[in-house]
Formats: C-alpha cells, sequence, structure tokens
C-alpha cells in the first residue's frame, strides 16, 4: 500500500513541475527554468528543495558535484491530491459544481468538451 500522497506549497509543485517536464535536474536548473516566468532567488529554490527532500517529495543524488533532484510523487497522484481538496474545501463535494464551475469560468475548446463526453459516457457505463 502506497502512502497518502504529500500536499505541496505552490513553490514546491512549481519546482515539480519543471522536475516533472526535464527529469531529474540540478538547483541551477530547476532555478533557471522557474526564472523564466518569476523572480525567484537561488537560494530560495535552493532551500524548498531541501524542505522537499525532508517531506519526501523529491529524492537527491549526491553522487556527482552538482547534486540532482528527481520527483518521488507522480504528476497525476499531485493533481488528484490537490483537485480532492479543492472539491472538498470550495465545493462541499458536489463533483457537478466543480465540473460546472470549470466550464464556466474558461472556455472549452470543441477537443476538450469531446474527452469531456466521453469521459462522461465511460463514467456512465461504470456506473450501471
Amino acid at each position: 500500500m502506497s502512502a497518502a500522497p504529500i500536499r505541496p506549497s505552490d513553490g514546491e509543485l512549481a519546482i515539480l513541475r519543471v522536475l516533472w517536464t526535464q527529469g531529474a535536474s540540478t538547483v541551477r536548473e530547476v532555478h533557471t527554468e522557474l526564472s523564466k516566468d518569476r523572480d525567484m532567488g537561488y537560494t530560495t529554490v535552493l532551500k524548498l528543495m531541501q524542505i522537499m527532500v525532508e517531506k519526501g517529495l523529491v529524492a537527491r543524488d549526491e553522487r556527482a558535484r552538482s547534486h540532482s533532484y528527481r520527483p518521488l510523487q507522480g504528476e497525476t497522484e499531485t493533481q488528484r491530491c490537490l483537485l480532492k481538496e479543492l472539491l472538498h474545501k470550495a465545493f462541499a463535494g458536489s463533483r457537478r459544481d466543480l465540473v460546472l464551475q470549470a466550464l464556466e469560468t474558461e472556455p472549452a475548446s470543441a477537443e476538450d468538451l469531446e474527452d469531456i463526453r466521453q469521459l462522461l459516457i465511460d463514467a456512465k457505463a461504470r456506473n450501471r
């Protein structure tokens, strides 16, 4: 049985996104990528990544001079953890309200709507 997913902070989530996209990376590589979109100091990234090691979100490989970090928690697992929290905190557990708000907040593409339609068909078939 696997442990429950760890809820990352916003800063930790940004780092995880880099690691999920790029794979194992050094602090410098993560900092360089994050600096494209936000003002975050190198020491802040370093400290966050050290905390993430302690929390079990990432693993540090110390074999090379520049340590590399890799995620220990998958993207889908993290998304589900965050979504479950949002579902219960903001929507009192109502999946209907969550989906309606998501669709009303920003326009969905025809492809997205088709994917959603197919998911609903599949879900309905499983519930019979």
